[in-house]
């Protein structure tokens, strides 16, 4: 069973949208380790409203923090201290899409952050949304994982942008698996219909 980690080039670029999608493509339960604010709203709840099959499973989040902030800072707030020895992936037989928060370094706590709740068993898909500033932050979160050994996946949030696009697949190469296209609302009639158009490509990369 494939462990899918869904992480981001920024904040608000689409990852839980996107973890929906999968989880709908692939049927796959959903995990989001730590969850930082919007506990009332949780990135869990949101997916769990999105998908309409009926064999995921959302497991718990291992740290619900209460303030929307990088994780460490809204532990520290709640009096809490994050540890990785506490964020084991839940036991399931399903595919698990997994959920980071914010981008790869991110952190933690004083020495860990997003990055280190990648294991080398895991594949990576990055979600990259076109603002000014993107190329270098996709790049650089690529090369990143990269250099980790970890050959990462692109799924592109929102509208086009051809040239962008081209730069960065020329110059890391990295599999796209394809587009979600800008949405004014997401709904669940959305992300089935996204889920049928990427369970295709998914089966094409063999993480289907």
């Amino acid at each position: 069973m494939r462990r899918i980690f869904v992480t981001g080039i920024s904040t608000e670029v689409g990852k839980t949208m996107a973890s929906a999608v999968l989880v709908e493509a692939m049927q796959a339960d959903y995990w989001k380790p730590v969850q930082a604010g919007d506990l009332d709203h949780t990135d869990s709840d949101k997916v769990r409203e999105l998908i309409s099959n009926s064999r995921s499973v959302i497991h718990p989040s291992a740290y619900a923090l209460n303030t929307p902030m990088s994780p460490h800072a809204a532990a520290e707030i709640d009096g809490v201290q994050i540890e990785l020895k506490h964020i084991v992936p839940p036991d399931t037989e399903n595919h698990l899409i997994i959920e980071g928060a914010g981008g790869l370094l991110v952190p933690l706590n004083d020495t860990d952050t997003i990055l280190d709740l990648i294991k080398p068993t895991y594949k990576v898909v990055v979600v990259s949304r076109h603002y000014l500033g993107s190329i270098n932050h996709t790049l650089l979160t690529l090369d990143k994982l990269i250099d980790k050994g970890i050959r990462p996946y692109l799924l592109y949030s929102g509208d086009p942008n051809p040239s962008t696009e081209t730069i960065l697949e020329r110059r890391t190469r990295v599999p796209v698996l394809g587009r979600m296209d800008e949405q004014a609302v997401f709904t669940s009639s959305t992300v089935k219909r996204l889920a049928a158009v990427l369970r295709p490509s998914l089966q094409g990369h063999g993480l289907l």
